[in-house]
């Protein structure tokens, strides 16, 4: 029972520091309604559902916090067009959590899309990875630069598509995916990205 109350208690703890930081209005709306009816919960006992309450307003807020980020997704450039973008909670299987990104971009059968994965306990240890040479092939990726920042880029000549993948300040992975593109364009979309505002986000 005191291993349950902790769980529930530093999902609560966390829910309201992602409110301080996002600066949320005094107002009801759906995540402090959703904490209210955790707190309620956990008062009469019922952690199943206070424990529910709380992951969907951390989810709530990674959302909120998602949108509010669409803007550090580069325009379509030149010659090219572009969907809108998306924000969404990450797998937390996959990814670990955390908020993603998303815009895909279109010329004639090219097509590249960016996805940035924010904030997922996971992104420490694929920095740890992609700056260890043991981790470094030929398989897994050409090691660079783009706009001073570490990049991994795996392309496939023949079938002209491949990606480039960053870690940016230790909590945003990004990853450039391209098909029926070549190498340039892949790295041209790369550097299209405001790494230094990026990196500065808080």
């Amino acid at each position: 029972m005191f291993i349950v109350n902790q769980i529930v208690w530093k999902k609560a703890a966390a829910v309201c520091f992602l409110i301080s930081a996002i600066a949320c209005s005094a107002a009801a709306d759906d995540v402090t309604d959703s904490i209210e009816e955790a707190v309620d919960a956990y008062k009469k006992g019922e952690y199943k559902k206070a424990s529910e309450e709380l992951t969907y307003a951390l989810e709530s807020i990674n959302q909120k916090k998602g949108n509010s980020l669409k803007i550090y997704l580069p325009e379509p450039l030149e010659g090219w067009t572009a969907d809108e973008a998306t924000a969404q909670t990450a797998n937390a299987a996959m990814l670990g959590g955390g908020t993603m990104l998303s815009r895909t971009y279109h010329k004639s059968e090219s097509l590249i899309t960016i996805e940035m994965v924010m904030d997922s306990p996971l992104m420490q240890g694929i920095a740890m990875m992609m700056a260890n040479p043991m981790f470094r092939s030929s398989e897994i990726g050409e090691l660079t630069r783009i706009n001073k920042e570490k990049a991994m880029i795996k392309y496939d000549n023949k079938e002209k598509s491949g990606d480039i993948t960053m870690i940016v300040a230790n909590r945003i992975m990004v990853t450039v995916k391209g098909e029926t593109v070549s190498k340039e364009e892949l790295i041209a979309y790369a550097k299209a990205i405001d790494l230094k505002k990026l990196k500065a986000m808080e």
